[in-house]
């Protein structure tokens, strides 16, 4: 059995006042939601300051992206032990913001993928094609090619720990959504995909689905049975509708 885990991307939002004031929200209303694992990726100048508002509680800790290097001269950049440093469980990779407006190649994000494994983090790995790609019919193709840059590196057993989030990039801040019967077919293509390595890594796959669920959709989408939580975002910013996800989770 999977457990669904709705994680929260703030991406660039917030300040000290209203993050503390989400935090302590989150907080209030954590003890009613009973199935879903709930975790929150704040911007990585807050991470310590998250980190410390949620010590004693079953939220986990994530960060928005990371370096594919362990350390050295990379101004900006961020080594998967830092974020150690702060207590931190899981990191976005491959964000389509990240591959689309920085311009990160698939290999790019399969070398971060690692550098967060090696570190003892878990990622969460992002897949989603443009809308001219799903209008070309090609969604698959470029699901599998993102998923393929990963496993053709280092084997398909690395995603044994790790999420996978599927986001359709047509429907990520634009208040789009896929249906939950698309959003279903490519949950299961991606878990069928990895299936034709290896059933049983494929069977324990957390799959999120990343594009626009919020408080009125979650419940359908949830429903579906290859979608195993959800990747939030801008519904990630308010505690009650972000509370509101992890319940519809069952």
């Amino acid at each position: 059995m999977r457990q669904p885990i709705i994680a929260g991307n703030w991406k660039m939002n917030g300040s000290l006042e209203s993050i503390r004031t989400l935090v302590s929200g989150l907080k209030d209303g954590i003890r009613d939601v009973n199935s879903a694992e709930m975790a929150v990726c704040p911007p990585a100048a807050y991470l310590a300051e998250v980190s410390s508002l949620i010590t004693g509680t079953t939220i986990a800790l994530g960060a928005q992206d990371l370096s594919n290097a362990a350390s050295g001269a990379y101004t900006g950049e961020i080594s998967g032990d830092m974020l150690n440093d702060f207590n931190c469980k899981y990191v976005i990779v491959g964000h389509s913001e990240r591959r689309n407006i920085r311009g990160e190649s698939d290999e790019l994000v399969a070398e971060k993928f690692k550098a967060a494994q090696d570190a003892g983090l878990t990622p969460i790995l992002c897949v989603g094609e443009l809308l001219e790609e799903r209008e070309d019919g090609i969604t698959e193709a470029v699901c599998a090619r993102q998923i393929d840059a990963v496993t053709d590196a280092y084997g398909v057993s690395v995603l044994e720990n790790s999420i996978i989030a599927y986001e359709p990039v047509w429907a990520i801040g634009t208040g789009k959504t896929a249906t939950p019967e698309q959003a279903q077919d490519v949950h299961a293509f991606i878990r069928g995909h990895i299936a034709s390595q290896d059933q049983s890594v494929a069977d324990g796959l957390r799959i999120q689905y990343g594009g626009s669920m919020n408080a009125g959709n979650a419940a359908e989408l949830l429903a579906q049975p290859d979608i195993d939580g959800g990747l939030i975002g801008g519904a990630s910013l308010k505690a009650d509708d972000f509370l509101a996800i992890g319940r519809a989770a069952g």
